[in-house]
């Protein structure tokens, strides 16, 4: 195998943190999940770089989901293993978390979609429905200039504010904290294999726009019909057979 020090001093783009961090990635390319790559200082001496910047590598690689780093008896650097998947419509959602876990909170959000669908309708006042309309910029933004998570991220915050127009507090208060559980372990959006992801952010986004059309005009069969399609979140059902 090429020496890793040998590779950083040919001169490739970006910082030696960058470098540092590209070098130790091919290592994980051919390793199987959870193999040890080596200490961590075995890996800083191969890359030759000084301590701050080897750790800054190793944050970032660590912040992109591609190692892991255990420290005592048997500690080091070890390759990631993948990110649990759950489906988000036609789109799956990678985590940083048991699948389980996220999954339970976007079927219970779901359920209590039409509950608060149906509470926005009778209370949502001219300015909830403005802001709803600056969160939906927000996400066709996020949607012409390609950056999925933050489409999602606005997307989630579109539905907050639909919540926080019920006076149901309680119903209000679980749902928020649905939310919190799926954001705050949502690492990234990644294309299913069967259908590219620009598809599905600019459906997800129409039926967004009409839905926040549909409380403005009170309009409940429409609202309804909508957040029926909105229930798409399934766990991926992995294949006996590989594949």
């Amino acid at each position: 195998m090429t020496d890793l020090a040998e590779q950083m001093t040919r001169g490739g783009r970006g910082t030696r943190t960058e470098r540092a961090a590209e070098v130790i990635a091919q290592l994980t390319e051919n390793a199987s999940a959870g193999a040890h790559l080596g200490t961590k200082a075995e890996l800083q001496r191969q890359c030759g770089v000084a301590k701050g910047t080897f750790n800054e590598a190793l944050r970032i690689l660590q912040a992109r989901g591609v190692i892991t780093v255990r420290s005592g008896p048997g500690g080091g650097v070890f390759a990631a293993t993948p990110n649990p998947l759950v489906r988000l419509g036609n789109s799956l959602l990678s985590l940083d978390a048991a699948a389980a876990d996220v999954t339970d909170a976007m079927r219970i959000r779901d359920a209590l979609d039409p509950l608060l669908i149906d509470d926005a309708l009778e209370h949502g006042s001219a300015r909830d429905i403005s802001g709803m309309r600056e969160i939906l910029s927000t996400m066709r933004q996020a949607a012409e200039d390609h950056r999925p998570m933050d489409f999602v991220r606005a997307n989630w915050a579109l539905h907050a504010a639909i919540a926080r127009v019920s006076p149901n507090t309680l119903m209000r208060s679980i749902y928020l904290s649905l939310l919190e559980v799926i954001e705050s372990h949502a690492i990234s959006v990644q294309p299913a294999r069967e259908h590219p992801l620009p598809d599905y952010i600019s459906a997800r986004l129409r039926l967004h726009e009409e839905l926040v059309d549909a409380l403005a005009a009170r309009d409940r069969p429409q609202a309804m019909r909508l957040i029926d399609q909105h229930r798409t979140t399934t766990v991926p059902r992995p294949n006996p057979h590989g594949g």
